[in-house]
């Protein structure tokens, strides 16, 4: 294990393991080159990416001469943007400029020329980020773990044998292992929070809309694109960059440009935070409460009133799974018949059980994610944030789909703690704060009220502070099969 460090290369051979917050004061001081830190990087890729397959997608050198050309820019004393020389990785359903978007998919088009960045994209590019290349992702980013039928299976770090999670399971052992200081997620119901817990780093999913997306989604203003992280003030600086304006996005709002590193030594003192283990519905693993609530400690400790609440709301998953199947059909049905037998099994056949809902079924769902978010607007008159698990469970096994086939059938099944807030539009994080007696993550999930993501990554810095987040040295294939 290691924690994130900010000595400098001299005293730190890891260099692809600095957080990105200091790399840039190192660049400032000319310690370490941007072209020193992403040679790190891709030399840190060809080490351990082979274990735990965490991109569909790398180009070295394109990355190299991005990095000689930021190099030449901190020389001059000339640093474009806030992100200038920092190696960013890109989920692989987020359009750029320089690869192929393949989704997953053995659809896509390899071929294919892009001629337009995403929003986070371009905004990174207009600040010097370094591109090094695409995580993995399950087909369209349908399920809660990462494999696919054009990439195979991607791999947790702590334990080989074990799912990241998923939908931006790459980024997120990318992430973990130090391939990228900075990575690009994308979250419809809990597609950067679940990885993050499985895989012991930070993930924010910003309010809806705070975060411009283009194209649309496919699953509507269920998605999100926020920060993966080894650290909170990366998540905040990265931020920075990703609320920037565009115009691409009709459900974007209104730019605030507060600047996310403000604030986040404030601490949490007088806040009322409800803590809530299982949603009174959930049935939660013994080590992953007993961390959780020990975590809730840490929050008293700091001065925070902590309030361990009745349930505020019912088990959301049909609303959900109503939204998210029907999605799904919609966009298989654009592809022909032969280009849907090349698709995951899994997903086709989520989408011949979305035949079945009605119309009505669909406006019933509407009418109840609005009665949930009323609900959650009332709870945060009371309460400032909201602490639960980010998972019930630690990773399970990476070939399954489920943790418990025997009683379970989808991935929202044992994902309980994350749709709701995508549902709700509601800021939310995923903070490391402990591990099994197996040596596998456990994640603390932090949820505030809409427009409040200051707030969320001020009570997660808060918490990092007291328990300095751990990285892995390595990939563990101590359980691999």
């Amino acid at each position: 294990m290691s924690e994130i460090t900010d000595s400098a290369p001299d005293l730190c051979p890891d260099i692809y393991n600095v957080s990105a917050s200091n790399l840039l004061d190192l660049y400032e001081w000319k310690t370490v080159s941007p072209l020193e830190v992403t040679s790190a990087v891709f030399e840190r890729i060809a080490e351990v990416d082979g274990e735990v397959n965490a991109f569909s997608f790398l180009n070295q050198d394109a990355a190299l001469k991005a990095a000689a050309e930021s190099e030449a820019r901190w020389a001059r004393g000339e640093a474009r943007g806030v992100v200038d020389g920092i190696p960013v990785t890109i989920k692989d359903i987020v359009k750029s400029t320089d690869w192929p978007m393949l989704r997953g998919s053995k659809t896509g088009d390899e071929e294919m020329s892009l001629d337009e960045d995403s929003p986070a994209v371009a905004r990174l590019r207009e600040h010097g980020a370094i591109f090094i290349g695409r995580t993995t992702t399950p087909e369209f980013g349908w399920k809660g773990v990462t494999d696919s039928p054009l990439t195979g299976i991607t791999r947790n770090p702590w334990d080989t044998s074990k799912t990241p999670g998923g939908s931006s399971g790459g980024a997120a052992a990318a992430a973990a292992l130090g391939m990228g200081a900075l990575h690009i997620g994308s979250d419809g119901g809990g597609s950067v929070r679940i990885p993050a817990g499985f895989c012991g780093i930070f993930s924010l999913k910003p309010t809806s809309g705070r975060v411009p997306v283009y194209p649309a989604s496919i699953f509507g203003t269920l998605s999100h694109i926020g920060p993966m992280t080894r650290t909170v003030r990366d998540a905040a600086l990265m931020m920075n960059v990703l609320i920037e304006p565009d115009s691409r996005d009709w459900y974007s709002l209104p730019y605030d440009p507060w600047d996310y590193r403000a604030g986040l030594d404030l601490g949490v003192r007088r806040l009322r935070i409800g803590l809530s283990i299982d949603l009174g519905y959930v049935d939660v693993d013994p080590e992953v409460a007993a961390a959780v609530r020990d975590a809730a400690r840490v929050f008293e400790e700091l001065g925070a009133t902590v309030e361990e609440i009745a349930p505020p709301f019912d088990s959301p998953l049909e609303c959900f799974n109503r939204h998210w199947y029907l999605a799904c059909r919609r966009l298989v049905g654009s592809f022909s018949k032969e280009q849907q037998a090349e698709m995951d099994p899994g997903l086709i056949e989520m989408i011949e059980e979305a035949a079945s809902i009605t119309l009505n079924d669909y406006q019933d769902a509407i009418d109840e994610r609005v009665r949930l978010g009323q609900t959650m607007n009332a709870f945060h008159e009371d309460y400032d944030l909201l602490l639960t698990p980010t998972l019930p469970i630690p990773a399970f096994d990476a070939e399954q789909q489920v943790a418990d086939p025997a009683t379970q059938s989808r991935w929202p099944d044992w994902t309980p703690f994350s749709y709701p807030f995508n549902l709700t539009g509601q800021p939310a994080c995923s903070a490391p704060c402990g591990f099994t007696k197996s040596g596998l993550p456990i994640g603390l999930q932090i949820v505030g009220p809409r427009f409040a993501d200051p707030l969320v990554m001020r009570a997660a810095a808060a918490f990092e502070d007291e328990r300095p987040f751990i990285m892995p040295s390595g990939p563990n294939p101590k359980n691999a099969k």
